[in-house]
């Protein structure tokens, strides 16, 4: 899995039971090069040469994946041909499901060459042909692992946040919230020079700005937009942020505020996710956190205070928060093989239940 925050790679190899159950046996991370991550970052948008540029970071980026795979297989001491099939994502720089169309860059034929293993990848464009956003596709996954026997919210913060909800004896439910790292890594990359903000701890030094924040929250349509709903680097990007910097007299380079603007948009993550969970699931009383955003202790602590119960990491389920991306494509891989419909329309908006994903065999 390589998500919108653009930090690198993470894969892990895992086996799974009848039932779908896993057992992670290795784990693998693998960082862009910073030339490709500028590459990928700027294939969000229109470019010269962009279709031969995206097919070169493509490969470029199916290198890395083999990387990692090699780097699994070596941990796990586990033979290429003991493997079923590779389940890999692609990295997305365009999702428009509005316009029926979501891209991830992926070069599957590629990585089934370098590997010798099957690979199963596409996951998106057969939801988003049968009338669904193609996002988030992980909540079955979360249902799978993730549900007991009371309302539970599992909260994803990558560059995007989402959430799954999960009830008993029901279909879970899932969209996007608004964003989550993408655009306080942006940010704290333009004023600091680091990818990101360690441990919150920049951001943990201003003040919220609350003039921004009510400008960001009430003068972006999107967060009233009941789901199904995903999103991404389409609508939140630097662009979005600097016209409404603009509109409340922040430049875009004043160093002196940039510390109340990190602090900002941290608040404007936990506000739009805690204000999805408490319109959409009121009954819930405990939120497991994956992705990076995990490990921003502010953004957790502010998640807590505007909930005011629990808010975990999901290592306390036993599965650690870096590696929940991954192994859920590994089971959308799994599911794929399984012939299991993994698509719903409670949580994308399809017209039914789809098989996801296509095969490249070795």
């Amino acid at each position: 899995m390589s998500g919108t925050s653009l930090d690198g790679i993470d894969a892990v190899l895992a086996r799974f039971d009848a039932y779908g159950h896993p057992t992670i046996l290795s784990r693998a991370s693998v960082s862009f090069t910073p030339s490709l991550k500028e590459e990928l970052l700027a294939l969000n948008t229109s470019g010269q040469d962009e279709l031969a540029r995206a097919a070169k970071a493509s490969n470029a980026l199916v290198d890395l994946y083999a990387q990692a795979v090699e780097q699994a297989l070596t941990q796990a001491s586990l033979a290429r041909e003991e493997v079923m099939a590779i389940g890999a994502h692609g990295q997305t720089v365009r999702h428009c499901p509005q316009d029926g169309y979501t891209l991830q860059l992926n070069a599957p034929a590629r990585l089934a060459e370098l590997t010798g293993i099957d690979v199963i990848a596409d996951f998106r464009s057969r939801d988003v042909a049968a009338g669904g956003q193609g996002a988030p596709l992980v909540p079955m996954f979360h249902a799978g692992v993730f549900a007991t026997s009371h309302t539970r919210v599992v909260l994803n913060l990558g560059g995007i946040a989402n959430i799954t909800i999960l009830r008993p004896h029901a279909e879970p439910q899932g969209f996007d919230t608004g964003p989550a790292n993408a655009l306080m890594d942006l940010w704290c990359q333009l004023h600091t020079g680091d990818p990101y903000d360690a441990n919150g701890l920049w951001g943990a030094g201003g003040t919220i700005d609350q003039d921004l924040l009510d400008l960001l929250l009430k003068g972006e349509p999107w967060f009233a937009t009941p789901p199904p709903k995903s999103t991404g680097r389409d609508l939140f990007n630097q662009a979005w942020l600097e016209h409404r910097l603009q509109q409340c007299n922040i430049g875009v380079l004043d160093h002196s505020r940039a510390q109340d603007v990190q602090a900002t948009l941290r608040s404007l993550t936990a506000q739009t996710v805690a204000n999805a969970i408490r319109t959409y699931a009121h009954d819930a009383r405990e939120v497991f956190v994956c992705g990076g955003g995990a490990r921003n202790e502010a953004l957790m602590a502010d998640l807590r205070d505007l909930l005011g119960y629990a808010v975990e990491p999901t290592d306390k389920l036993g599965i650690g928060t870096q590696d929940v991306e991954a192994l859920a494509f590994a089971w959308l891989a799994w599911a794929h093989q399984q012939r299991i419909a993994v698509s719903r329309p409670a949580v994308t908006g399809a017209r039914g239940n789809r098989i996801l994903g296509a095969c490249w065999p070795a």
